[in-house]
């Protein structure tokens, strides 16, 4: 079922009219979606079925601090569309996208949830994470929200974070994983391949001359990782390729902006333009200016003989993951400690 997204109060009486059914409900910006809010959002949608109720998420646009603090605004890591996807793929019925702006940052916790939660959403329950914070200058906790659930008669459940390998999975530490081109690791915390989308943009043309050919990404994302050059996955054309990517100025040519562009195995198509979805594995190296196209050319074809054999590697573990093999330390490796 398609998630049905209100962007007021007032649209999502309209949506579901004065016979709305009761809903259970999370609250937060959910940047990245990633294993933390995957958790939550996982016992959401069991808990409504349950009950019989509407699995639904409170989300925010612009990101509060881009309101409140905007030169401590992270780039985020998801467009709000993105997002807003990610919901309906994890199986949510339905989200409520409020506008923050000065006057929302102003209401108390005890406004927020009697007009927001149980005026307007009919809430039942509400599951959140143990550091969540709402209301007028964060003056609202998870205690403070149980307190206001006994009031209400709604009940709450706060989710604890996942740990691996002793860091809390966050969004804050992805973005830093990304930043510094540890895209491995930041998989590994949203479980799946960073990933940046967009749609194909013509490029210059030197690098089908001079080098090898290459589709060139533009994306409305914020967070992009650190230049380098990387192990990726490319989307076009409604199928998954393997490839390799360069983030950066393409210093050889002397160039000036910032480009994301894939060199597509077993691909020889020439596109200019639609979707294009970039997945990142690995990075290879820094990106660097060389001398000459002939040095260029030659460091690319070691580039992507390292992506080729990144992908043997991998393909090997799959087969050796389904077959059950265990290292030593009787722990499974992942994709992530192929790098």
């Amino acid at each position: 079922m398609a998630l049905t997204v209100a962007r007021s109060p007032q649209e999502w009486a309209t949506r579901f009219g004065a016979a709305a059914p009761q809903t259970v409900v999370t609250i937060g910006n959910f940047d990245g979606l990633h294993l933390g809010h995957q958790k939550i959002l996982r016992g959401l949608v069991e808990r409504a079925r349950a009950t019989g109720a509407l699995a639904a998420a409170v989300t925010f646009d612009p990101h509060p601090l881009k309101v409140l603090r905007p030169e401590e605004a992270p780039p985020l890591i998801l467009t709000l569309e993105q997002r807003l996807a990610a919901l309906e793929a994890m199986g949510l019925d339905a989200a409520l996208v409020l506008r923050f702006d000065l006057a929302l940052s102003r209401r108390s916790p005890e406004d927020f949830v009697r007009q927001i939660l149980v005026d307007t959403l009919r809430v039942g329950a509400v599951l959140v994470g143990g550091n969540f914070r709402f209301g007028y200058r964060q003056a609202g906790d998870a205690k403070r929200l149980a307190e206001l659930g006994r009031e209400f008669r709604f009940a709450v459940e706060a989710i604890p974070p996942v740990v691996l390998r002793g860091t809390v999975v966050s969004s804050t530490a992805i973005r830093r994983a990304v930043q510094e081109g540890r895209v491995s690791l930041a998989g590994r915390w949203l479980g799946r391949p960073f990933a940046l989308s967009g749609t194909i943009r013509a490029g210059t043309g030197q690098g089908r001359l001079l080098v090898v050919p290459t589709l060139n990404l533009d994306t409305q994302q914020e967070l992009l990782p650190k230049t380098g050059v990387y192990v990726t996955e490319t989307r076009v054309t409604g199928r998954l390729y393997r490839s390799a990517t360069n983030v950066g100025f393409r210093p050889t040519f002397d160039g000036r902006r910032l480009t994301i562009e894939s060199h597509l195995f077993d691909f020889s198509q020439d596109l200019t333009d639609g979707p294009m979805e970039v997945h990142f594995w690995t990075r290879l190296r820094d990106e660097k200016k060389f001398a000459n196209t002939d040095a260029l050319r030659d460091q690319v074809l070691r580039d992507l003989s390292r992506a080729r054999e990144f992908f043997r590697r991998l393909e090997s573990y799959s087969r050796f993951s389904a077959e059950g093999v265990r290292s030593s330390a009787g722990r499974v490796s992942g994709p992530s400690d192929l790098t």
